[in-house]
């Protein structure tokens, strides 16, 4: 919890009332490698702060191919944000890479945080504006590149996920074929 409090702390203020309110109305779960923390169709009803692990957020595209849009990593919130406020189907899955923890909080804990806490709304603005922001900034750079810088870059937006994914994945998110990827590591 002290990981998510830290976090959200850098977007805003908050007494230690406003704080512990926050922290009863999160749970911790675990969801396993391969398992979907939300799922295109289907309507997200939870926001999420990655405590430990990875996720990825990935569709199947018309042809059947499977998409990997990106990755959130620890300490950054993982949530389908148009399918959770609007209430309505998600396009993307959003699986976990490795075993993952997720700090959790229920559509109806997290309405009732917005109704109680003077300021949240404020801050989850910031967090969400830094959150798309981030998102843009990562995936950006990577459309009008080759594939070999696209790599580069990827290793250096992502440090701490390369040797933690399979590497399909990564060829999936650079748009490449993995024999592609496999040459390109080769050569560097």
């Amino acid at each position: 919890m002290k990981q998510f409090i830290d976090y959200i702390l850098q977007f805003g203020n908050l007494n230690q009332q406003q704080i512990d309110l926050i922290s009863k109305k999160a749970t911790v779960i675990e969801i396993k490698k391969d398992e979907y923390f939300s799922e295109a169709g289907k309507i997200a009803q939870q926001v999420g702060f990655v405590l430990d692990g990875i996720v990825r957020v990935c569709y199947y595209s018309n042809k059947g191919e499977e998409i990997t849009k990106y990755f959130i990593d620890e300490n950054n919130l993982v949530v389908d944000l148009e399918s959770f406020d609007n209430q309505i189907a998600s396009t993307a899955y959003v699986q976990a890479v490795v075993d993952t923890k997720i700090l959790v909080f229920s559509k109806k804990d997290w309405t009732e945080l917005f109704n109680i806490i003077v300021g949240w709304e404020a801050i989850v603005y910031k967090l969400v504006s830094h959150a798309l922001r981030q998102k843009v900034e990562r995936r950006s750079p990577l459309v009008t590149e080759d594939a070999k810088d696209r790599y580069l870059k990827f290793l250096e937006i992502y440090p701490n996920i390369v040797n933690r994914v399979p590497l399909s994945f990564v060829a999936s998110y650079l748009g490449i074929t993995q024999s592609s990827l496999s040459r390109i590591r080769k050569n560097i």
